[in-house]
């Protein structure tokens, strides 16, 4: 049985791959900006999905990561440069290699702290950037 919002331990995260972390994570920044802006804004759903593209594509998070960088821990900053490191399957059509490479990082970071149930950390590093 699997239940929604199960979380694992640190060493079970650190031992996924960063790639697999990554895809989570892509999916945790999507929510997350999803529902800041339906939550801040009386948007249609056309406006909200141009809005969700721009943040959440690879250009607009390695953007973001200029201001999130600086907050990492050292736990986190590892798993950033493991998941930029990582050899990737596919590669973006919009963005460089490099803004790419650095979104997969900040992927899964997000991935390894929601998979270890470190929700109040991501609204931490979110928050803060969004705030400025």
């Amino acid at each position: 049985m699997f239940d929604f919002f199960t979380t694992v331990s640190v060493e079970y995260a650190r031992n996924l791959s960063p790639v697999t972390l990554a895809f989570v994570g892509d999916a945790v920044y999507s929510l997350y900006v999803r529902e800041r802006l339906v939550l801040s804004t009386d948007f249609k759903t056309g406006e909200l999905q141009k809005l969700t593209s721009k943040e959440v594509s690879a250009h607009g998070q390695s953007i973001l990561l200029e201001k999130l960088m600086p907050l990492f821990t050292e736990e986190e900053n590892e798993i950033f440069r493991r998941g930029r490191n990582a050899k990737k399957a596919t590669r973006s059509k919009n963005a460089s290699v490099a803004e790419y490479n650095r979104s997969t990082g900040f992927e899964a970071v997000l991935g390894y702290l929601y998979l270890t149930g470190q929700y109040k950390r991501i609204d931490e590093l979110l928050d803060t950037v969004h705030e400025n």
